[in-house]
């Protein structure tokens, strides 16, 4: 079997790393694999020991002339199906493209956003099967008219090994300029609307004034940089919240931290709450998307309801006043991760997908 994979990402944020560790895994299961990625990307430098990449201009969502050469790649490669794992034009120029060549399409879903129902059916017209990282993406994919004839549900995975480390805390407050007996909360998520740090830093003055030695580090970059900054400014808590930018290196920074939060009003799944785990990182997240699929309300973490910075408080205080609470929450992380997010179960979720698909349309498996 062939596959052609279409990824628009140019980092290996999220998605990108699905694509990397699915490539991997059916090369392991004698899968030829080929990817279509954007050119001097992260991805292309990666992928190149498991596919036959081919790194090509990619503009996004209205870039029309992709279509033309993923259409011209698609001849070349005669892959057996697409499986298209990322919007930024990749979704809708790559179904187009793999129906003028006469190649099946799969195309992963990794977002919660809701879209018109109009533009459900529209689009979705162009894929034979719709992968759903989570059962949240799933029900709205439903709930906005997507047949559940096309809908399959294959969860995102990580690989642990990395995040089972233990953590070297004085090297990790002397890197980030904290004091000896503080307390960190980590939040790891693009400086975006939908992620919520805003709910966080209205909790904050509560939180700080009853934990002095509490500080937050901020991981991740993007638009809302500068606004965040200026609200920390207003609030007084310059010297407490730390923007920390993007890293790279979350396996040796996650296990020193005490609490992961994450108040995002929207979320496919949340990579970042599969590494908390994985750490042994209690968390306190939203109850939105697909969010609780990885942080289970009372087991490796608390929920609260999106946007509900009063709930948010509540819950992280909960978790800094009983230690052994947030310990055993970590615990159970860990054991959710290996029983539910396996690279393993990932990759087989996708392989049988594309079984089903191609035998549906009457190809030889192989």
């Amino acid at each position: 079997m062939k596959v052609l994979h279409v990824e628009g990402g140019r980092n290996l944020y999220g998605g990108a790393r699905q694509v990397l560790y699915l490539l991997e895994g059916l090369e392991q299961r004698g899968i030829d694999n080929v990817l279509v990625c954007p050119a001097g990307s992260e991805l292309a430098r990666e992928a190149a020991a498991h596919a036959e990449v081919h790194a090509i201009p990619m503009s996004g969502d209205l870039d029309f002339r992709l279509i033309g050469r993923l259409y011209r790649i698609i001849g070349r490669v005669r892959p057996d199906l697409a499986h298209l794992h990322s919007r930024i034009g990749a979704d809708v120029m790559g179904g187009i493209a793999a129906r003028l060549a006469g190649v099946p399409v799969v195309h992963s879903r990794r977002q919660d956003n809701p879209e018109m129902r109009w533009a459900v059916a529209v689009k979705y017209r162009l894929h034979d099967r719709v992968v759903a990282i989570s059962e949240g993406i799933a029900r709205v994919l439903a709930s906005e008219g997507l047949p559940a004839a096309k809908l399959r549900v294959v969860r995102s995975a990580i690989d642990p090994a990395p995040f089972l480390q233990p953590g070297d805390r004085p090297g990790f407050r002397t890197e980030f300029g904290l004091p000896e007996d503080c307390t960190v909360i980590g939040v790891i998520a693009q400086l975006i609307e939908r992620k919520g740090h805003r709910f966080l830093l209205e909790a904050l003055p509560e939180l700080t004034g009853r934990y002095p030695g509490l500080h937050v580090l901020l991981f991740g970059k993007g638009p809302l940089e500068s606004s965040l900054i200026e609200t920390v400014r207003h609030l007084g808590l310059a010297d407490r919240v730390h923007f920390a930018g993007f890293r790279d290196d979350l396996p040796r920074i996650l296990p020193c931290l005490d609490l992961v939060v994450h108040p995002a009003l929207r979320e496919g799944l949340g990579i970042s709450l599969l590494q908390a785990a994985a750490a042994g990182v209690p968390i306190v997240a939203s109850r939105a998307g697909g969010i609780p699929e990885a942080v289970r309300d009372g087991d490796n973490g608390l929920l609260v309801p999106p946007g509900d910075a009063a709930a948010l408080a509540a819950a992280i205080r909960r978790l800094l006043d009983d230690r052994d609470l947030a310990r055993d929450m970590g615990q159970r992380g860990r054991a959710l991760i290996g029983r539910e997010f396996s690279v393993e179960g990932m990759v087989e979720g996708n392989l049988a997908v594309y079984r089903e698909l191609l035998a549906e349309k009457g190809s030889p498996l192989s």
